[in-house]
């Protein structure tokens, strides 16, 4: 028997955006170590999960999201709490992920899945659809075959590492997984979270790059792709998709990047820099993070020409020195 080969083909689009995107993953690796920025990976991440959940029709805000990973009570069902902890579990991992392991895989479903499904970290034993919404896009395949699709897949990827840049071999990948749908439930979730594993081994900033939040801004897009490749019986539609969303994702963030780098104070970028977004601060929780003493220099250097910038905003502009006054970054 020949070996399996998912099909695919590497039109003209595909090779501009693998080569823009080469191109701008290597400015922002340059100009920049996201590394270094924990307010922002972190609120990146956030955005991830947020995004991800939200495609699967989980119903919590970011801010909500953003308070369950912080340890706050949050009103709310159970079952999006709970997935909420198991996706910030999940990508907490991400950098230990060997994305080509099939053990990994199970593993990391059995993370992403805890408490809420009974197959968690194994294969489905019944059968399947994907569904955008109320629509079912496709039935999967029977699950009996199952185990032997994710073998010939996985097999695939490990030799196909070799001769077929990262950016395409993901997103045919990612394809390949939803349409096989080999767990009973968070297919979804856990293909976009291999795509960035993925990703991240190639260049390791990636994991700090949300393209689950350019994914839910076009989800409809998402899902339209996925069904018309189903029919094409073929993934060339979705590569082309998901590499214009990747492109798309490196703007905004060299955009933050350039925001702190370009124009701005020293000051003003340090302050910027400890404050997540959407996130109300006092003054006095910014200087501790800041790690300054005196209050007026904080004043003059720090909040006013961000305030006066646009850069943040004060809760209760029109009482400037209340002492409820909160700053949140815009």
């Amino acid at each position: 028997m020949d070996e399996y080969k998912p099909p695919f083909t590497i039109t003209n689009k595909i090779l501009s955006y693998v080569s823009l995107i080469s191109e701008k993953i290597g400015r922002i690796t340059a100009t920049s170590n996201l590394e270094a920025k924990p307010h922002l990976r972190r609120n990146n991440r956030i955005r991830s999960i947020h995004s991800s959940l939200k495609i699967e029709a989980n119903s919590l805000t970011l801010g909500q999201v953003r308070d369950i990973i912080n340890g706050k009570a949050v009103l709310g069902e159970q079952k999006e709490i709970q997935e909420v902890k198991n996706a910030y579990a999940a990508y907490g991992h991400l950098s230990g992920i060997d994305p080509y392991n099939i053990r990994h895989l199970k593993q990391f479903h059995g993370i992403m899945t805890k408490y809420l499904v009974e197959e968690s970290g194994e294969f489905r034993s019944g059968e399947e659809g994907v569904f955008n919404g109320g629509q079912c896009i496709f039935m999967a395949p029977p699950a009996r075959f199952v185990p032997q699709l994710m073998d010939e897949l996985f097999a695939w990827i490990k030799e196909a590492q070799e001769y077929v840049h990262p950016l395409i071999l993901s997103s045919v990948f990612h394809y390949e997984f939803v349409f096989i749908h080999p767990f009973s439930d968070g297919n979804g979730r856990m293909a976009r979270l291999w795509h960035t594993a993925f990703l991240s081994k190639w260049k390791p900033v990636f994991e700090y790059i949300p393209i689950e939040s350019q994914i839910e801004k076009f989800q409809d897009e998402y899902y339209e792709a996925i069904s018309q490749c189903h029919v094409a019986g073929e993934s060339t539609i979705f590569i082309e998709f998901m590499l214009l969303q990747i492109d798309k994702i490196l703007d905004e963030i060299s955009a933050q990047i350039s925001e702190k780098n370009e124009y701005l104070p020293e000051a003003v970028q340090k302050l910027l820099e400890v404050m997540e977004y959407d996130v109300p601060y006092t003054g006095n929780t910014l200087m501790e993070r800041l790690g300054l003493k005196a209050k007026e220099g904080f004043r003059r250097n720090y909040l006013h020409p961000a305030v006066e910038m646009n850069l943040i905003q004060m809760t209760i502009p029109d009482k400037p020195n209340s002492r409820n006054q909160r700053y949140v970054r815009t």
